[in-house]
């Protein structure tokens, strides 16, 4: 018989006071008998996200436990991947979905994927702002022009094609970080980054669905150009010796990566 799906919902967050009220009101009843758990994992932010997102739990959700984080040091979008990882392998959960708290995406374009028959020996369904089907608000084409080019960058350097290099909604499966893989993948927005040269080279089943992208009043943290010269040149030593390149260190220190639960919801701590 097959395990039953336990899917926690991790929602990172930082400087997102506005706009995470408008993603936890995505959990309708629906989505919250799709899930196993929801945890929200605040990095620090300066503003008032962690008492917005709390109050909007508190509110919202009650058929399903959940949890804010806060993390113990600024680790980053990837840092809080790694709290969240952890956590899903430490609690049984068989997957972890990721939705970004700053309403650029929908969950209602993974919750119809959810089913045993479509996760069956998937490693990762990631969404893909620039597949067909996808739709786009509030880009512009000088972006969007730019990540069709790195796709292919990657999807070239990776062997695989890739539709996306890292939107804010995706689903992994728990046991596929069991031994750590990713641990030593730099803690800033690049994470993602590393992630698709993993699967990449370790063949993962991975999967791509086109979803909804919006952009109104979201904060970016991205420094385009930095971002893009620094990705080239890891890109570069990942196409000279890939496996030397994904076990080597890529972090600034070795963060702790524990978080402290702020606030809870009905039975998160069962």
């Amino acid at each position: 018989m097959t395990a039953p799906i336990r899917v926690l919902l991790f929602i990172p967050a930082y400087r997102c006071e506005t706009q995470i009220v408008r993603v936890i009101a995505q959990l309708d009843e629906g989505a919250q008998r799709a899930l196993a758990g929801v945890v929200v994992v605040d990095n620090q932010s300066p503003d008032a996200t962690i008492e917005r997102a709390t109050q909007a739990l508190r509110e919202r959700v009650t058929l399903v436990p959940w949890r804010v984080l806060r993390n113990d040091d600024n680790y980053g979008l990837g840092g809080s991947h790694k709290v969240a990882i952890d956590l899903a392998l430490r609690e049984g959960f068989t997957h972890v979905a990721v939705l970004h708290g700053d309403d650029q995406a929908s969950l209602s374009d993974l919750l119809p994927l959810l089913t045993p028959s479509t996760l069956d020996g998937v490693d990762a369904l990631l969404g893909a702002r620039f597949q067909r089907g996808a739709t786009l608000q509030g880009y512009s084409r000088v972006r969007t022009a730019g990540n069709h080019v790195y796709n292919l960058l990657f999807s070239a350097a990776g062997r695989r094609r890739f539709h996306d290099l890292g939107s804010g909604l995706n689903l992994f499966r728990a046991g596929a970080f069991a031994e750590q893989p990713h641990r030593k993948f730099a803690d800033d927005l690049t994470f993602n980054y590393f992630l698709c040269l993993l699967m990449a080279r370790k063949r993962w089943n991975i999967r791509f669905f086109p979803i909804l992208w919006r952009e109104e009043d979201q904060r970016s943290n991205v420094k385009l150009v930095d971002q893009g010269v620094r990705t080239l040149k890891f890109l570069g030593r990942y196409v000279r010796d890939p496996d030397a390149f994904l076990l080597a260190e890529h972090r600034t220190g070795q963060p702790s990566y524990t978080a402290q639960v702020v606030a809870s919801g009905p039975d998160a701590d069962r």
